[in-house]
C-alpha cells in the first residue's frame, strides 16, 4: 500500500515540477539579481538570451544553474560583461563536481538553515490548509472530496505555504548563490540584516506575486494527480 502512494507521488510530484519550473527560474532571478525591473522584463530577457531554462536534481545546483544568463546562438540583444563570459556551469553534474570542489561538500548544504526555516513550519501549515479545505469542500454523504474540490484545496493550500515562505525562500536563493563570488553574508541572520538595510521591507517579498500564480495550478494539478493515480494503481492492485 506504501509503494502505491510512493509511486502516485512521485509521478504527481514530477508533472508538478515540469509546469512550474519555468516560473520557478524568473522566480530565483528576480530574488537574487538586479538586473531586472520586473517579472515581465525578468521572462522577455530570460527568453531572449536563453530560449529554454535547464533542470537540476538538487536545489542548490537548481539555484545556481537557473542563475546562469549566457545567450542563445539567436540572441541579438546588447551583450553586457556577464553575458560575453563563458558559462561557468556546463550541466548538473559539472555544477555539482565544481561546487564540492571550490566550496567542499558542506557548499552543497549553503542556505539549509534558510531552507528549514521555510519549511518547518510553512509545510505544517500546507497540509493543515490541504485538509481543512478538502473536508469544507466535500459534499455530505460522500468520504472524499471531487476532482475540483482537490483542485481548489491544493491551489489554496500552495498559494497559503509561498505566501508565508517567501520571505525565506528569499534568503535561501541569495545565501545558495553566496558561493559564486565573493561571499558576502556571514549567515542567515546576516542575510536577511543586510538584505533589509540594502533593499527594505520589499526586499522579503520578491517573487511573492510570482510565488502565488505558480503555486496555486502547481499544488493543484499536484494533488489531483496524486489522488488520480493512487485511485488508478489500488484498482490494478486489488484486480491482482
Amino acid at each position: 500500500m506504501y509503494l502505491l502512494d510512493f509511486l502516485a507521488g512521485w509521478v504527481a510530484g514530477g508533472l508538478a515540477t515540469a509546469v512550474g519550473y519555468p516560473l520557478d527560474t524568473i522566480k530565483v532571478r528576480i530574488q537574487t539579481q538586479h538586473m531586472y525591473s520586473g517579472v515581465w522584463h525578468c521572462i522577455q530577457s530570460t527568453y531572449q538570451r536563453e530560449k529554454a531554462v535547464v533542470f537540476a536534481p538538487i536545489d542548490l545546483i537548481k539555484i545556481r544553474q537557473q542563475n546562469q544568463t549566457h545567450p542563445h546562438q539567436s540572441y541579438q540583444g546588447p551583450l553586457s560583461r556577464d553575458l560575453l563570459s563563458k558559462p561557468k556551469y556546463r550541466g548538473s553534474i559539472h555544477c555539482l563536481i565544481t561546487v564540492i570542489k571550490e566550496e567542499g561538500v558542506l557548499g552543497l548544504y549553503r542556505g539549509i538553515t534558510a531552507l528549514w526555516l521555510r519549511d518547518i513550519p510553512c509545510f505544517g501549515l500546507y497540509f493543515l490548509v490541504y485538509s481543512i479545505f478538502t473536508e469544507w469542500l466535500t459534499p455530505q454523504g460522500q468520504h472524499k472530496p471531487d476532482g475540483t474540490a482537490t483542485l481548489l484545496a491544493g491551489g489554496c493550500a500552495g498559494m497559503t505555504y509561498w505566501t508565508l515562505a517567501t520571505p525565506m525562500d528569499v534568503m535561501k536563493s541569495r545565501m545558495q548563490m553566496d558561493g559564486m563570488g565573493q561571499q558576502r553574508y556571514s549567515g542567515v541572520l546576516n542575510c536577511i540584516r543586510e538584505s533589509f538595510r540594502q533593499e527594505g521591507t520589499r526586499v522579503f517579498f520578491k517573487g511573492l506575486s510570482l510565488n502565488c500564480v505558480r503555486a496555486f495550478p502547481v499544488n493543484g494539478l499536484t494533488f489531483v494527480i496524486y489522488e488520480t493515480v493512487l485511485a488508478f494503481l489500488r484498482k490494478i492492485n486489488l484486480k491482482d
